[in-house]
């Protein structure tokens, strides 16, 4: 019987703690894109979503790499 693969958290606690503030932070209107937050206004879930992943790597959360980077060799 082969032996099986552990399932840990993909995410750590402070990477959902910065997904959050995202989110309330583009209901309430004050997230933005871009670099600086010089952007438009974030509109998107997904985009709000991953702004919060991307601060949370920023600050050295548990968040595993993004996809673009996984398929370089």
């Amino acid at each position: 019987m082969p032996a099986r693969k552990k399932s840990g958290r993909k995410y750590g606690k402070g990477a959902s703690k910065s997904v959050e503030s995202a989110m309330r932070r583009k209901k309430s209107g004050t997230l933005r894109s871009g670099k600086g937050g010089k952007g438009g206004k974030v509109k998107s879930r997904k985009q709000a979503i991953a702004i919060g992943l991307s601060e949370a790597r920023e600050k050295g959360a548990k968040v595993p790499p993004k996809k673009s980077s996984r398929k370089k060799k």
